[in-house]
């Protein structure tokens, strides 16, 4: 399995996969595909906010995984997010998630991230993977959303 950054020729592959995750976890808003590119377009040419990195088994691109910063006083300056995570279902089950949550954590780190965090939807068998690889719930806190566009 490898992890390799998003390249701007690969972008329609990119969305081709972010249709197929909004299958199994659809977004809170619509997914509108212009609105979509014009972010990935957005993060990969701005690193410092953030990383898209493509997930491959062979030849074969079987996910993504994409990483945001932000920064909080309250942990002490840049948290890593896991902004989106897919991978496709044929290839779950065999390490592939937990591999790459792996290699995006050490990304996180070596880019001076003091935490990483992420928002899963209750129910998702992904909850799972996230609770083996470290991630605890935080019971006080409550994601709250507006949409300002």
């Amino acid at each position: 399995m490898l992890l390799r950054p998003v390249a701007q020729d690969e972008i329609v592959i990119l969305l081709r996969l972010m249709r197929l995750m909004q299958n199994d976890d659809p977004w809170l808003t619509p997914f509108e595909e212009e609105r979509a590119q014009r972010a990935v377009e957005t993060l990969l040419s701005n690193p410092l906010l953030g990383q898209i990195w493509l997930i491959k088994m062979e030849t074969r691109v079987v996910g993504y995984i994409v990483m945001t910063f932000d920064f909080s006083l309250e942990y002490g300056g840049r948290v890593a997010w896991i902004d989106e995570f897919f991978v496709a279902s044929e290839v779950r089950g065999n390490g592939v998630g937990q591999r790459a949550l792996e290699l995006a954590e050490k990304s996180a780190y070596e880019a001076g991230a003091f935490l990483m965090a992420l928002g899963v939807t209750r129910g998702n068998r992904a909850i799972n993977l996230y609770r083996r690889s470290g991630f605890e719930a935080v019971e006080r806190s409550l994601l709250l959303t507006k949409r300002l566009r």
